[in-house]
């Protein structure tokens, strides 16, 4: 429903969503209100598929863990702010053994230095991103699963991707990457 959410705004769009009870939210209300900031999640979701877990926990399920250890803050006027690093770091290694590292002052051309030691990159980058054609008036505040990275592109699965080749190993340029890219992540260690 991506193209719907881009038209019409998250929680209006998505009260439409057949789709939202997969997501393990109590209501359809709790859904849209919290989709438009679940890229995070996906993107550790896509992580512990990688990685063989079964069952793969809901969406949701990983959303509530992450607001536990304070990677979320659900403000008192109901605005959702996050995904926080620092605290989502220990979450995700007591809840799956997962290590990560908070890497700031990055540019798309040291993933590929970066991803020789370490299984994946979860990077701030424009929403926009899914039109690689775009040049947007800022960079971050969604994320992205870098999978793979050498001198020549940057490969990434997309949560918010409009069709299939924007959503699964999506591929840029480092320069291209670099116009969405903030500079910022989490990288993945081995596992």
């Amino acid at each position: 429903m991506t193209l719907a959410v881009v038209a019409e705004g998250a929680e209006r769009a998505l009260l439409r969503d057949p789709a939202w009870r997969g997501s393990g939210a109590a209501t359809i209300e709790d859904y849209a209100r919290w989709a438009g900031h679940l890229c995070g999640m996906a993107c550790l979701r896509m992580v512990l598929a990688a990685r063989g877990a079964s069952p793969l926990p809901s969406m949701m399920e990983l959303a509530r863990g992450a607001t536990a250890a304070g990677g979320y803050v659900e403000q008192p006027d109901g605005v959702i702010r996050g995904l926080i690093y620092a605290p989502l770091l220990p979450f995700m290694a007591e809840a799956f053994g997962i290590a990560g590292e908070i890497r700031l002052d990055l540019a798309a051309a040291d993933l590929p230095a970066l991803l020789a030691d370490k299984d994946f990159f979860i990077a701030s980058v424009h929403k926009d991103i899914r039109w690689p054609e775009r040049h947007p008036d800022s960079r971050g505040g969604h994320l992205v699963l870098v999978t793979a990275a050498t001198p020549e592109e940057i490969i990434f699965h997309n949560p918010s991707g409009h069709d299939p080749a924007a959503q699964a190993d999506a591929r840029l340029s480092p320069a291209d990457f670099d116009r969405f890219f903030a500079g910022r992540g989490i990288a993945i260690a081995r596992g």
